[in-house]
């Protein structure tokens, strides 16, 4: 008797990125499948650039769902989720449409979900313009520091070799089982309307008692973050609308406060974080900031096995 092949449903929003997206389709259709049932469900939200249309052509079997253009990333990648799950699937896998996969990415990450059972993995990310170096792994909650504080000198020589625990995994690419959304439902849209809903949802996962992993032998190659201009040097009409008015903005006061309350470990450390924030911005602005000190342990990965 033939063994029932893995389902696993990929999921992703986009918008008016057609070019990448079909590379990132393109990446998809050479990987190994064996063994694997996949079907891929793309929001497209409102993209005026053919995306949909692009995608029909050249990948019919790809499933496009349409948005109005006010899903952004959250709220697009639940939908897209419920879609997925209609077809009752053993796993979905949320990506980002700016993504490119070794060949076998998912089988590492299906083996590494299968021998660790209620666990969410996530593949090990590079940045495709610096190939061997690490884009967000590890990112760990530091109270004193403000919140979530990254590990930027990360690469390929000195992460682990084996599957590695984390606080968060970034929502590049989850690899969910589908009991732990069911479990614990979706992400909050009505919190993150425009972004950082993958902030919240692995930590609000792990509370629950699902573990968080990293294979680091499944690999993703994906492009740089695009951070928006600080508002230190905006005029202080771009300060104000950046820091107060614009919820789109990733560095608004409000937008910064949900994603520290909803992410913390404790409403506490919730608090006094954002308010730590607040008083290196405010040394910052002054010119009495100076360097935040580095990471003490950026080598924590180094010469682990």
């Amino acid at each position: 008797m033939t063994e029932k092949p893995i389902h696993i449903e990929i999921v992703t929003p986009v918008y008016n990125r057609r070019d990448i997206t079909l590379q990132c389709l393109r990446s998809l259709s050479k990987i190994d499948n064996a063994g694997l049932l996949i079907h891929v469900v793309i929001v497209d939200d409102g993209s005026t650039d053919g995306t949909e249309e692009a995608i029909r052509k050249q990948f019919p079997e790809v499933e496009v769902l349409k948005g109005d253009g006010t899903l952004h990333y959250t709220a697009g990648t639940n939908l897209g989720i419920q879609a997925a799950l209609k077809k009752q699937p053993d796993y979905i896998l949320a990506i980002n449409n700016d993504s490119i996969f070794e060949r076998d990415f998912l089988q590492r990450l299906v083996a590494c979900a299968e021998e660790n059972r209620r666990t969410v993995v996530g593949p090990l990310l590079l940045l495709w313009d610096t190939p061997h170096k690490v884009f967000q792994i590890g990112s760990h909650w530091q109270t004193w520091y403000g919140g979530w504080r990254h590990r930027f000198n990360q690469t390929v020589w000195t992460v682990p070799k084996r599957p590695f625990d984390v606080e968060i995994i970034v929502g590049n690419c989850v690899l969910y089982p589908v009991a732990a959304i069911m479990e614990l439902g979706l992400m909050k849209d009505d919190r993150f309307p425009y972004g950082f809903g993958d902030l919240e949802y692995t930590p609000r996962m792990r509370k629950a008692g699902w573990r968080l992993l990293i294979e680091p032998r499944s690999k993703v190659w994906c492009e740089p973050n695009r951070h928006a201009l600080s508002p230190l040097k905006l005029s202080v009409g771009g300060m104000v609308n950046a820091l107060f008015r614009d919820y789109k903005n990733p560095w608004n006061l409000k937008r910064q406060f949900v994603a520290r309350w909803e992410s913390a470990p404790t409403r506490i450390q919730a608090l006094l974080a954002y308010g730590i924030m607040l008083v290196r911005f405010a040394l910052k602005a002054i010119g009495l900031g100076g360097k935040w000190p580095d990471w003490p342990d950026e080598q924590w990965h180094a010469n682990r096995s």
